[in-house]
């Protein structure tokens, strides 16, 4: 009991929003302007499509590398610092490339560092969390939060700097991620449930998983052309860098909603059902873009956002935690980011052909991708299994 006390009391939640805040800093500049910022080095939007696909697709070898160092004994959380000690390497030394060969490898090792950290933290969140009976949708809302005022900061330096200079916010970002990391508490070390039949078995052999973690990858890589090219696109628009960065801030808040009341839905709404909730979001959101819609619409469209995004990150993060025990949390976030890796890379080939070819007209390709997730996430539904039932007690654990 007094172990139980300690636990509750001991500031993992807190310690752990703060560096769900400190990291999305850097993915609030990286996914609106790392694009510009290749672009003002002098990449076209093909090279730029190229690039992204690159750093997406190396998910398929950092993450199953960490994630297994994770859980061969190797503390998740000295996975976690030096993964941010690298990225922080990775970006400063980007600020310094002085050709477009070093640019590109720079961009690959720092993405091989940076790729795998949301993974690797959503599984150190979950398994501390649950451990602490706390909820996770409140934690991870302060990322989004601070992923908001990065948008919005940056929007405005976009406006004030020279765009080869944008550089240099990621790698203070970095710099910042890698301090706060220290800060974060160690985890008790995870031993094998010997009750559990699911256990030993491989995660990779459960077709409903594999189906349910390949739906979420879809659904999250639908965003594939709005993360690539929706900046360049409003900014060949006419619009400036704070309205550029209160669009992609809008569309968070629409998350952050989500996240805060995640833990009041009903359970039969987690998993899933949320999942497919999502796709919905992601079909109706990107069919609408690809119609070229007013100004005027692109507010209410990146509302959207909470769905598209937010509800199927919820619904895939609550399916893998109540399928999984602790001892393979890290590997199957894993296998979820990875899957997210493949389909996201061609994603953003595909996005950086379409955007050349027919411009804003792409994302009906991305509408497409946000179907067939909601599909395949609806015949996993229509087909309720057994293996399927929550492992814990409460979905309000995961959210």
């Amino acid at each position: 009991m007094a172990h139980e006390r300690h636990l509750s009391t001991d500031g993992f939640a807190l310690r752990t929003s703060f560096f769900y805040a400190v990291s999305c800093i850097l993915i609030g500049i990286h996914l609106p302007f790392f694009p510009v910022w290749l672009q003002a080095k002098g990449f076209d939007a093909g090279q730029v499509g190229a690039i992204l696909s690159a750093t997406a697709l190396l998910r398929i070898i950092s993450v199953p590398v960490t994630t297994r160092a994770a859980e061969r004994g190797f503390p998740l959380r000295s996975v976690i610092i030096i993964c941010a000690c690298a990225t922080a390497l990775g970006f400063t030394a980007l600020g310094l490339a002085p050709t477009h060969l070093l640019i590109v490898a720079f961009t690959v090792f720092a993405a091989f560092a940076h790729t795998p950290a949301m993974a690797l933290l959503d599984a150190y969140a979950l398994r501390g969390l649950r451990t602490r009976g706390k909820a996770y949708g409140p934690v991870r809302l302060w990322g989004s939060i601070s992923f908001i005022f990065a948008n919005l900061g940056a929007g405005i330096a976009f406006d004030l700097i020279d765009a080869r200079q944008l550089i240099w916010l990621l790698a203070a970002a970095a710099i910042g991620i890698a301090v706060t990391s220290l800060w974060l508490l160690p985890l008790p070390t995870v031993h094998a449930v010997k009750d559990d039949p699911n256990a030993s078995r491989p995660l990779w052999r459960d077709p409903r998983f594999v189906a349910v973690v390949a739906a979420a990858s879809l659904v999250q890589s639908s965003h594939a052309f709005y993360y690539g090219f929706s900046t360049i696109a409003w900014k060949a628009a006419g619009f400036d860098g704070v309205a550029i960065g209160a669009l992609w801030a809008l569309g968070v808040i629409a998350e952050i909603v989500l996240f805060a009341l995640s833990s009041r839905l009903p359970p039969w709404l987690s998993g899933v059902p949320m999942l497919m909730i999502g796709a919905a979001g992601g079909v109706l959101r990107w069919g609408i873009m690809a119609l070229d819609p007013p100004g005027w619409s692109l507010p209410l469209l990146q509302c959207l956002h909470g769905l598209s995004f937010g509800a199927s990150h919820l619904g895939a993060i609550a399916y893998i935690t109540h399928t999984t025990h602790d001892g393979k949390s890290a590997t199957a976030q894993g296998y979820f980011s990875v899957m997210q890796g493949i389909t996201l890379s061609l994603g953003m080939l595909l996005a950086g052909l379409l955007y050349e070819t027919i411009g804003v007209a792409g994302y009906a390709a991305m509408a497409v991708m946000a179907l067939v997730g909601g599909v395949i996430a609806a015949f996993v539904w229509m087909r309720p299994c057994d293996r399927d039932r929550p492992l814990r007690r409460s979905s309000d654990e995961t959210q």
